[in-house]
């Protein structure tokens, strides 16, 4: 049986494709730290391969032969909340089981089974690993995933417990300690049964380094797809791989689950003997979006978060508030794989850039009412742009300010806002690609539309730019540099059709002022101008 493309849990190399896990961590850094005997962390965005990583770097460990080396899960104490007293015992009863597992250490789990009533919850983590180094044969090295899956108390006494046999090792405590999970442990913010909050730093002062682990590369998005090529003999149309690198900038999950999607679900592409195309590829990326699949939904959940709303909010706005933002709030948001700061800050991947504002978006979407794709399909079967545009101009003036209030992310309301009408019509059938970023004080919106329903999306398309911009000062100006923009824009994009959105969130300013039609030539194309 050939092996497939892994969109759920640690790789397995006998039954799915994989890149070396330890080709993705600087190697010889890492077993240096632990020769050294330091404590450190490793960290990344979830569903990257941190497990895999670590199951890897055990196996390594253990091979060479110098230490005994245990990997332990304690995301399970995360349903002990900020209560030690269970919390503490069940990170132990987790280690213990993988102690045996992994080191065939048994007498440390019937030791730990014997006394873990007699200890203190405060000593107990303290205790079992005070124990494991001191009947082992070798230095033992512990690598703990899900730390920051843990809070309150519970995640003090844990930091404070592996800080207090620190001195000890390597005779009577761990010769090294990684500690892995989502965020860097200066970013926990640990709120503490009385109101105070301790931060992750002051807690665990013994940290040595944090390893940030990386994406895939380009030339490693690639390689693993072609892993399937060769297995199967089933090819990839070259196109697909720019594409590919665009949408994802090598996010694990995504190039994983893009691949499962593009060779399995679409089930034509189950025929091996049948080269994967490019608008198979589209196809599938866009299944994936409207999938709203766990690793999407986790991430639309943290946009709740009131530091991650306040770097995305200015960057899906273009605006430059961003400057008010604790450097601290950057790094915690690109930690949690949703930016990238260079070149310059920007949403880290395309795909990204899509589930963002849909996620935002969706209870609009799901709520506009009176409004049909079939209003607005001529009979080319074109979309009449300027009637759907024409019927937004009456949708916001008649529901703007309700949405508005109800959105979280209020800065960006008025894109937000067209995006779900445009997303309601095109859920029809076409296509709603976005660009955004900080300072550029415009979004740019494209929508692919099929002009042949028997061949879908697979046949020709029709491209329209619209770009969207605050009204900041004076209309004349702020339309002429739109119009320089939006032509520059669609002749990249090869539109067919050009548009210009101008929100005015003035609210001394009538609606009947607000809301225009005009049509303008720039440098011999045609662009209608709208305001709203």
């Amino acid at each position: 049986m050939a092996r497939f493309f892994n969109n759920a849990g640690p790789v397995k190399p006998e039954i799915h494709y994989t890149i070396d896990p330890l080709q993705r961590v600087d190697w010889e850094e890492i077993s240096g730290y632990i020769d050294q005997q330091r404590y450190f962390v490793l960290h990344a965005p979830r569903q990257t391969g941190k497990t895999s990583t670590l199951l890897a770097m055990m196996k390594a460990i253990n091979e060479k032969g110098r230490y005994h080396c245990a990997y332990a899960n304690i995301e399970g104490a995360q349903a002990a909340r900020g209560d030690e007293t269970k919390g503490i015992p069940a990170v132990c009863d987790a280690l213990a089981d993988s102690v045996e597992l992994y080191t065939d250490h048994a007498d440390l789990k019937s030791w730990y089974r014997s006394n873990k009533q007699e200890i203190s919850p405060q000593h107990l983590l303290a205790s079992v690993l005070r124990q494991w180094a001191i009947i082992s044969s070798r230095p033992v090295v512990l690598l703990l995933d899900e730390v920051d899956a843990l809070v309150g108390d519970t995640l003090i006494s844990l930091l404070r417990q592996i800080r207090s046999g620190y001195a000890q090792r390597p005779e009577a405590f761990p010769q090294s300690i990684i500690l892995c999970g989502v965020r860097d442990v200066r970013d926990y913010r640990i709120h503490q049964a009385g109101g105070e909050i301790i931060t992750g730093g002051s807690a665990f002062n013994i940290k040595s380094a944090s390893i940030r682990m990386a994406n895939f590369t380009m030339e490693e998005d690639q390689d693993l797809w072609l892993q399937h090529t060769e297995e199967t003999g089933q090819a990839f149309e070259e196109d697909i791989f720019p594409e590919l690198w665009e949408d994802t900038r090598g996010q694990p999950w995504l190039v994983n689950a893009l691949g499962h999607e593009v060779t399995w679900k679409i089930t034509a592409s189950r025929d091996r003997t049948r080269k994967i195309i490019l608008n198979d590829y589209l196809q599938a990326r866009e299944n994936l979006i409207l999938s709203r699949a766990t690793h999407l939904d986790q991430l639309a959940d943290k946009l709740r978060e009131p530091r991650v709303h306040g770097v995305i909010a200015p960057l899906l706005a273009g605006e430059e508030t961003l400057l008010q933002v604790p450097d601290d709030d950057l790094q915690y948001v690109k930690d949690l794989g949703l930016i990238n700061l260079r070149p310059s800050l920007h949403i880290s991947n395309r795909i990204y850039r899509e589930v963002i504002p849909r996620e935002l978006t969706w209870p609009v979407q799901t709520m506009i009412s009176n409004q049909e794709t079939v209003w607005y399909v001529k009979k080319d079967n074109s979309l009449d742009i300027h009637k759907l545009l024409s019927a937004f101009q009456q949708f916001f003036r008649e529901h703007s300010e309700i949405w508005e209030e109800g959105f979280d992310y209020r800065e960006a309301a008025p894109q937000l806002l067209l995006q779900a009408f445009l997303q309601r019509i095109l859920n029809g059938g076409g296509r709603l690609l976005r660009e955004y970023g900080l300072g550029r004080k415009r979004t740019d919106l494209i929508i692919e539309w099929p002009l042949d329903p028997q061949k879908n999306m697979y046949g020709p398309l029709q491209r329209v730019v619209i770009e969207l911009k605050i009204l900041r000062g004076d209309l004349e100006k702020t339309i002429q540099t739109g119009l320089e923009q939006t032509t520059d824009y669609a002749d990249r994009a090869g539109a067919d059709e050009a548009h210009l959105i101008i929100f005015n969130r003035d609210r001394n300013v009538s609606w009947d002022d607000k809301i225009f039609r005009l049509e303008k030539i720039y440098k011999n194309r045609n662009i209608t101008v709208w305001g709203a």
